[in-house]
């Protein structure tokens, strides 16, 4: 009996061993797991940690200017701030947004939604607002509302030059034209700034921080000439209004450079260029094309001195060379006549230029043949795109070798200029190699970047090449000038210079609607020639269809303004001091 008294009193002692040796155990392990967090893993903690109070703020970099040849701004970026928001931490969103909406002219209950998202620690409350805005968000001590730089693009000249420049979107990437085709050199390098901040949204204080300054972008000098691009559009815009036109393109190039000086476009009234019918006439947005580069059309007539050009190159015909031009004349199964009817005449090479015969300019074309003719246009530069390679650039149209096999009248149509597309600035080359004795000037629009250090780097231009040679330039240089002395280009005369030009007028595709492109392209003086200019007018709706009447004027006004701006002298103080060099010279 004493016996089973014992074992019954040990039974409780052997349960408490047990527990006891239970919570040893457990001891041990919190005592194991202590050390762990305290002195093992104490660093990964203390990072989760901090990763939970700092927040990393982008600094946007200050994009990079454009200006003019002359360094007048074109397009520059201000100092803006953006409001910002840490929903997690903001107490009251329907009590902000009651507050910020009507200053910051936002939408009310939207703002209160995105305030209510408490799992974002990041929302935007209105981008790029003005200073005086930003401070008096900033006055009223809202926890978790705070303000963030930003730059915002301006143009000072509001539209010049738009479609050459584009746009930048709200975030400050370029969009179009040279703001998105040098996105990479305008837009810098961004920075940041890392804060550490309590769980109201507050900065503590001498909490963490690091930060990385921003990197301004480069600056870009174009070779545009703000004073002759605001004249050149005022002068286009005169005539696409007048004329009632669909729309207008004109360029001004410098001969010796292949310097672009102005590059506009002009939207009709009939147009539909920014998504809305507009009400009149105006200067082409941000928005749209810059057509001289990415919009094409049939030359014309414009195009019959690279015909001539092939003829004498082959020595095929002279100047003063004469064909029997008869009123029409048949090639394959249509009929070509002149604009002009007339009976047969004898005329010359250069008469034919002077009255822009078509017929005449198909006999030449004829001689020339197909091979030659379609290999002058492409040493010209047709069906290439231009140096300048701008975003949606063209490189416009010309017959395969099958569809001039296959079609009975392509020799018709191609030395007329039918039957072939091409960009205004294309067609302007073939003007502006004449002009410099037979050697291209490829064109170009930037002249120069400045980085942020201010070094500039001077973007040099391509190299021209020999097109025909000099004989044949100076050919055609004499018969281009007769065609505005005397013949179709008059009204692209200027007082006191000799200008050399051609007109165009051609038919628009779909033919049957009956509408024209009306053009005019040369440059001036004809003695030491330092400019050349296109002007095209799309589809004027006046009555008048002929590029001499509609596109010549336009021509004249604007190359006048150039010879005058850059204190060209007239073409009678050219030759005088022609002939007094070599007069110096035989002495």
């Amino acid at each position: 009996m004493p016996r089973a008294k014992t074992k019954r009193a040990a039974r409780p002692r052997v349960r408490l061993l047990a527990l006891l040796s239970v919570m040893g155990v457990g001891f041990a392990a919190i005592g194991v797991r202590l050390v762990d967090l305290q002195a093992i893993s104490a660093s990964h903690y203390t990072a989760l940690g901090l990763e939970q109070r700092v927040r990393t703020v982008t600094l946007p970099a200050e994009r990079g200017g454009i200006f003019d040849r002359n360094g007048d701004e074109l397009a520059v970026s201000v100092a803006v701030k953006t409001i910002v928001a840490d929903p997690s931490v903001v107490p009251d969103p329907a009590g902000y947004a009651e507050r910020l909406a009507p200053l910051l002219n936002v939408d009310r209950s939207d703002l209160r939604r995105r305030l209510a998202d408490h799992k974002a620690a990041f929302a935007y409350v209105a981008r790029q607002v003005d200073k005086n805005v930003a401070a008096k968000v900033e006055a009223l001590g809202l926890v978790g509302i705070t303000t963030i730089p930003e730059s915002k693009r301006f143009y000072p000249s509001s539209s010049l030059a738009a479609p050459v420049l584009g746009l930048v979107g709200m975030d400050g990437n370029g969009l179009g034209g040279l703001e998105f085709a040098n996105d990479k050199k305008l837009a810098g390098n961004a920075g940041f700034i890392a804060l550490e901040r309590d769980p109201r949204g507050r900065d503590i204080p001498n909490g963490r921080r690091r930060s990385s300054p921003a990197r301004r972008g480069a600056d870009l000098v174009t070779t545009l000439d703000q004073s002759l691009q605001y004249e050149t559009e005022q002068a286009l815009l005169a005539q696409v209004k007048a004329t009632s036109a669909k729309g207008g393109t004109a360029v001004i190039a410098d001969v010796k450079t292949g310097d672009i000086l102005s590059m506009v476009s002009v939207d009709g009234a009939g147009s539909d260029g920014r998504g809305g019918a507009p009400t009149e006439a105006r200067p082409a947005t941000s928005g749209a094309l810059n057509r001289p580069l990415t919009d094409v059309f049939e030359p014309g007539s414009t195009n019959k001195v690279i015909t001539m050009a092939a003829a004498f190159e082959a020595g095929l015909v002279t100047p003063e060379s004469t064909f029997t031009v008869p009123g029409s004349i048949r090639v394959g199964d249509k009929d070509f006549r002149d604009a002009e009817d007339h009976g047969t005449e004898t005329m010359t090479v250069s008469d034919i230029l002077t009255k822009s015969s078509n017929i005449g300019t198909i006999e030449i074309g004829q001689q020339v043949g197909i091979d030659r003719l379609d290999a002058a246009m492409r040493n010209f530069g047709f069906g290439a795109k231009t140096p300048i390679n701008f975003p949606g650039e063209v490189a416009g149209l010309l017959p395969t070798q099958d569809a001039y096999r296959n079609s009975s009248t392509v020799m018709g149509t191609v030395p007329t200029g039918q039957g072939i597309a091409v960009t205004a600035v294309q067609m302007l080359d073939v003007y502006t190699t004449i002009a410099n004795d037979g050697v291209s000037r490829p064109p170009r629009l930037l002249a120069a970047s400045i980085d942020s250090k201010g070094k500039r780097r001077v973007m040099p231009a391509e190299r021209g090449r020999r097109v025909i040679s000099r004989e044949t330039a100076a050919k055609l240089r004499t018969m281009l000038a007769g065609v505005v002395a005397g013949g179709t280009g008059t009204k692209g005369a200027i007082p006191g210079y000799t200008v050399a030009g051609k007109t165009g007028t051609a038919k628009k595709a779909p033919y049957a609607e009956g509408k024209y492109v009306a053009s005019f392209v040369g440059f001036a003086p004809v003695e030491s020639p330092r400019f050349a200019a296109i002007v095209v007018v799309d589809a004027p709706g006046s009555g008048e269809i002929y590029g001499g009447d509609i596109a010549a004027p336009v021509f004249s006004r604007i190359m006048q303004y150039a010879l005058r701006l850059e204190q060209v002298p007239p073409s009678e103080a050219i030759t005088a001091a022609a002939a007094r060099g070599q007069a110096s010279t035989a002495r």
